[in-house]
């Protein structure tokens, strides 16, 4: 058994025992600023230590720890992901990118491997927003961009945030103090599961992310007119649900017609009766691209569909955005070194971009970012059924640990060019 594939199998029952720490008896739960935040924490922690690493727990909670170089004022190279999970979750997602980066940190002890820059390994405590409502609360600490409206942000006890804060010992005012000042940071490489079914379908156990797409997401409020089932001629009805599900059935027209990814989640509909004609309807819209420009167009293309439904329909149609985030572009360099690795590895290098968010979103705003998905079973996630299998995770070890090895040479000669 080689190295990394002892190192694989180490990883595998790490992230079981971490999916052990939960705040329900029955599934995987872990919210931010909870009890079970802090017990992951520990838990890292302690691998942390077993891998010479020194390791704190920084103003908003997240779990920090470093393999030091040799070179005191050396720049950082950050890796990590997200310790939080979403209720009924996975035990993979999120995890998987701070777990393998603490045992890459080990293997490179063992070795004796002096990088020529810090290796920084971070759990953020907030990626899924599933406690307090708005995602990446641990990854948008460090680049300073903490509204001062999120001190009105509570959960689903009326906590606030920062009273969690506080029941933990950490204070909304000193998150401040987590951002990253120093520009010194060649870079953020985050890995993490697919979430989606594309490596499985290339029989491939890896790949690297171009770009995390930008979503927008809108409300949709048709209204029309209720009535009588019975008493109604057709052509004198003005039906709400119908003409919301033509529109919806044009959003998935449109989207398949122009490439991208378009979902109507949610819909809530008035009255609501069986023997009642639909007075009014709710619809969700969740529509994401790595390109912000071709998003924003077909998102153009289905409201002109919408409002030219609604007119034949003669029901009243209002929308409203309600969240927006921009595509972020994975760092070219970043990917180059992760190509090499991949190829290196026996393997052809896929490019595919990542449809859901992730930290490495937020910390593109301080420096270069990179991603790579390690294939998950059936795509499956954000569910307990979510899977992965140990001789990807293999793959995925020796991969990174070229990445890093490639990284520092590269570092090493762009630092002699400079002299």
């Amino acid at each position: 058994m080689t190295a990394f594939a002892r190192a694989a199998a180490q990883v595998m029952q790490q992230l079981q025992q971490l999916a052990t720490i939960s705040q329900h008896p029955e599934y995987l739960d872990r919210r931010y600023l909870s009890d079970e935040h802090f017990a992951a924490n520990a838990l890292v922690a302690h691998w942390m230590s077993q891998s010479a690493m020194q390791h704190h727990t920084d103003a908003a909670g997240n779990l920090w720890g470093r393999l030091s170089s040799g070179t005191p004022d050396a720049p950082r190279f950050i890796m990590g992901s997200h310790l939080d999970t979403v209720p009924n979750g996975g035990k993979y997602d999120g995890m998987l990118g701070v777990v393998a980066a603490v045992m890459l940190a080990k293997l490179l002890d063992e070795y004796a491997v002096q990088l020529p820059f810090h290796l920084d390994i971070v759990g953020f405590g907030d990626e899924e927003g599933t406690r307090f409502g708005s995602t990446l609360l641990g990854s948008r600490a460090l680049t300073g961009s903490w509204p001062a409206s999120w001190r009105n942000l509570t959960d689903a006890d009326h906590i606030s945030l920062p009273q969690a804060m506080q029941n933990v010992g950490l204070r909304f005012d000193d998150v401040r103090n987590a951002a990253l000042t120093d520009t010194d940071i060649l870079g953020f490489l985050e890995l993490h599961i697919e979430q989606g079914p594309v490596l499985e379908d290339e029989n491939l156990p890896i790949g690297i992310v171009n770009a995390i797409a930008g979503a927008r997401r809108f409300e949709f409020r048709v209204t029309g007119m209720a009535g009588h089932a019975g008493t109604v001629p057709m052509r004198l009805r003005k039906d709400a649900l119908t003409a919301s599900a033509k529109m919806i059935v044009a959003i998935e027209q449109l989207a398949i017609e122009h490439d991208i990814v378009a979902t109507v989640g949610q819909i809530k509909n008035q009255p609501n009766g069986v023997n009642v004609i639909s007075g009014e309807t709710l619809f969700s819209l969740d529509i994401r691209s790595g390109d912000d420009m071709h998003r924003d167009k077909v998102v153009e293309l289905i409201i002109n569909a919408a409002t030219t439904i609604a007119s034949q329909h003669s029901v009243k149609l209002l929308w409203r955005q309600t969240h927006e985030a921009a595509a972020v572009s994975c760092d070219a360099s970043l990917q180059s070194l992760l190509h090499r690795a991949i190829d290196s590895a026996g393997y052809s290098p896929l490019y595919l971009p990542s449809g859901a968010g992730h930290d490495a979103m937020a910390m593109a705003q301080i420096c270069p970012v990179a991603m790579l998905f390690t294939r998950c079973d059936k795509g499956i996630s954000h569910h307990p059924d979510e899977n992965i299998c140990v001789d990807d995770v293999e793959v995925t070890l020796q991969v990174l640990f070229e990445t890093l090895i490639l990284l520092s040479k590269q570092h090493t000669v762009n630092q002699n060019a400079a002299l």
